[in-house]
């Protein structure tokens, strides 16, 4: 009994699985607001109803695909950001994580890129939770460096989410440069690198 049990658990698995790939793969032409249920699930090669066992609503599935999207970065995020290295090697790691990731999930940071501000409430509100916490916790990296001493826990906040945005940007400049020539590409990490660093110096004297 168990044995069928754990079939059909990997066979649910598996169905929703196909459906977040389906809508990802449909996403890089429409806009979540435009895709249709019946479009998913005609391209996973289910009924419409089988939709429903596994998602409340199109937007319900949007959110999902954020937590596929952000959700494993959490732990990368911390330790590229963590007070181990000095400001010139934190750098350097936080550019090549974003550069890897884009490389390897493109679809999911352009879907991230373009449902940041779409129509989808649920879908931008899921986006927020996950830039707001990736906001505490690089705040809370940030906080055993000794440059943030006597540093506000506002300013602290203030100052990570300038990196996460900046880490936004620098994923979208990756996004762009996808196809680009390693030249290009070389381009956007000094790019990026020089932003990086202007936040930086803008941190050491801001107490002053």
């Amino acid at each position: 009994m168990s044995h069928t049990l754990g079939i059909r658990q990997a066979q649910k698995q598996k169905t929703r699985q196909g459906l977040l790939d389906a809508a990802l793969a449909l996403l890089e032409e429409q806009s979540l607001s435009s895709l249709g249920l019946r479009e998913v699930t005609r391209a996973v090669g289910v009924a419409p109803t089988a939709f429903y066992r596994h998602f409340r609503s199109i937007a319900d599935l949007g959110a999902a695909l954020v937590e596929e999207a952000l959700g494993s970065l959490h732990p990368m995020i911390r330790t590229t950001v963590s007070a181990s290295d000095d400001h010139a090697q934190r750098i350097q790691r936080a550019i090549e994580l974003i550069a890897g990731h884009v490389d390897a999930y493109p679809a999911h940071v352009r879907f991230i890129a373009r449902e940041r501000h779409g129509g989808v409430q649920p879908v931008r509100e899921a986006i927020r939770d996950q830039l707001a916490r990736f906001g505490q916790e690089v705040k809370d990296e940030l906080a055993k460096d000794p440059v943030s001493e006597g540093w506000s826990e506002d300013d602290l906040l203030m100052l990570a989410n300038l990196y996460v945005d900046q880490m936004l940007i620098t994923a979208s400049l990756f996004l762009e440069a996808l196809e680009a020539s390693p030249e290009e590409r070389e381009r956007v990490c000094q790019v990026a690198e020089r932003q990086m660093r202007l936040i930086s110096i803008g941190r050491e004297h801001w107490l002053d």
